[in-house]
């Protein structure tokens, strides 16, 4: 991520210069980040993920989206596009909007060296996981995957109660993922099916 301008934004000038961007750009209490581009393993490994959910969560009351929704979290005041959500209906919007949501239970990213630090709980704070402590402040959010796209490791946080997450990590294609929230399974060789890492 990086910065778009040197000055603080208002939510609404935020949507309102969204809407009509042709880049993406997260807003972070007054601070505009613009989101980089994806590599082709980044967005192959994300709509696995998203292919593999849709298939385990037909015709159950949920909605899975890829990439582009925006996720409004208002204990942070952070509009962001989590790379993977998957949002229990009914839908809550944004009271005044029709396409920003806020009510995920389910969120994934898909780690590049940009965002390593910030999408990761288990740094330091400034970069220890930004989006993970946002993330935790949303009362329907239960779980948290990041997908590393550059080897097999996989990051999976569950929550186990109102101030506890368990962490589990894995680094084998073998393992089966099971989503308690979705009460689903995805194996990690789903995940990264058709990547070649570089050796």
């Amino acid at each position: 991520m990086i910065q778009a301008a040197e000055r603080t934004y208002t939510k609404d000038e935020h949507l309102e210069l969204e809407v009509n961007a042709e880049d993406r750009h997260e807003f972070w209490d007054g601070e505009v980040r613009l989101m980089t581009g994806g590599t082709p393993d980044h967005n192959n490994i994300a709509g696995n993920l998203l292919v593999a959910l849709k298939a385990a969560l037909r015709g159950r009351p949920y909605r899975t989206f890829i990439l582009d929704q925006r996720l409004w979290i208002p204990a942070c005041s952070v509009y962001t596009y989590p790379d993977v959500m998957v949002v229990p209906q009914p839908l809550v919007l944004q009271t005044g909007r029709t396409d920003t949501v806020t009510n995920p239970c389910f969120i994934a990213e898909v780690l590049s060296n940009s965002t390593k630090s910030y999408d990761f709980p288990s740094e330091t704070l400034r970069e220890r996981g930004d989006k993970f402590l946002a993330y935790r402040t949303i009362p329907t959010f239960q779980e948290y995957l990041l997908i590393d796209q550059y080897s097999v490791y996989v990051e999976h946080h569950v929550k186990t109660s109102p101030n506890q997450w368990l962490l589990s990590e894995y680094a084998s294609p073998d393992v089966t993922l099971t989503f308690n929230s979705l009460n689903c399974q995805v194996t990690i060789a789903d995940l990264y099916d058709n990547i070649e890492f570089d050796s």
